[in-house]
């Protein structure tokens, strides 16, 4: 994955956060935990593309 298309991601990944953040009426309380979730995703991700967490297809939930 190059570096613009790392960039243009997280660019549109962040105007749609803020998007709805901006324009859908919430609770403050839910917004907060969708932004938490969204940048803990992210972040996840991130760690991902660079390598640095390896892959999480081995991990089992329950």
């Amino acid at each position: 994955m190059s570096l613009l298309s790392l960039v243009a991601i997280l660019i549109v990944v962040g105007v749609l956060l803020w998007l709805v953040n901006t324009y859908i009426p919430m609770d403050p309380k839910i917004k907060n935990i969708l932004n938490a979730v969204v940048v803990i995703g992210v972040v996840v991700w991130l760690l991902q593309v660079f390598g640095l967490l390896g892959s999480l297809n081995n991990i089992r939930v329950g």
